[in-house]
């Protein structure tokens, strides 16, 4: 089982790259008014979702403690991110702000992650 949530683990890492990736390559055009929302963000917002649930199914499954607050913050972040970049993943230029708010919600989903104990 212990791989099995290492395997995840790593996945929803490259998940969470994929998206904060593609935000920081396109932080100069976001200053200039030209950044829009990646493909390989819309990806990495799904593999962080769908990763995520599975982590937490494999680690209840292992009777290990899930901390279901946490988990619930973390959800809606990346809903509200998914959102966005769903919704705004066909448009040429997306708004500086948005794309500012996909990437701040991004980093407090990493710092969440890492600090909430």
């Amino acid at each position: 089982m212990d791989v099995l949530i290492h395997l995840f683990v790593g996945l929803h890492i490259i998940g969470i790259a994929s998206l904060l990736g593609g935000f920081l390559t396109q932080m100069k055009a976001m200053g200039e008014g030209t950044a829009r929302f990646s493909p390989a963000m819309l990806h990495g917002a799904l593999t962080m979702l769908v990763t995520g649930v599975i982590l937490v199914g494999l680690n209840q499954a292992d009777d290990q403690p899930v901390d279901n607050i946490k988990i619930g913050v973390k959800l809606a972040l990346l809903i509200v991110i998914l959102g966005l970049v769903y919704v705004k993943r066909d448009e040429e230029k997306a708004d500086k702000g948005l794309f500012g708010l996909v990437g701040l919600l991004t980093t407090a989903n990493v710092f969440i992650a890492v600090l909430w104990t």
